[in-house]
């Protein structure tokens, strides 16, 4: 006697989705980039002395409740819009799981109970 494995909603949702939403969207990170005007430490920078600043960009990110503030190389720019950007489509993503979720969930519900009823596509 084998026991088949019932295939729970969660388990359906994540073969079917996980793969085509997430893959491709590495790396990923939540926070924010700005591009800020400081003065460096050097005395006598002509720069700093006409008033002007130098620019650098600074990674806002959220740990613990804290928000701490990183300085990212201009090298690293490209990189890091782009994880934000691929950060922002995974919590959409996740965010209109809920309603899946539970449109599944009432599906085989629904199915289990009557499984000679034809469901409606809403």
């Amino acid at each position: 006697m084998s026991k088949e494995k019932k295939e729970t909603v969660f388990e359906v949702l994540a073969q079917n989705k996980t793969e085509l939403q997430i893959q491709g969207l590495w790396p990923a990170l939540k926070g924010s980039l700005a591009k800020v005007y400081k003065p460096c430490i050097r005395k006598s920078c002509p720069t700093c002395e006409r008033g002007d600043k130098h620019p650098a960009w600074i990674l806002t990110v959220s740990i613990k409740g804290r928000r701490k503030c990183l300085y990212v190389p201009e090298t690293l720019v490209p990189t890091i819009r782009q994880a934000i950007e691929n950060g922002r489509k995974i919590e959409e993503w996740l965010c209109n799981m809920g309603p899946e979720i539970i449109q599944a969930f009432r599906k085989q519900r629904d199915n289990a109970q009557n499984p000679k009823r034809k469901t409606v596509k809403s």
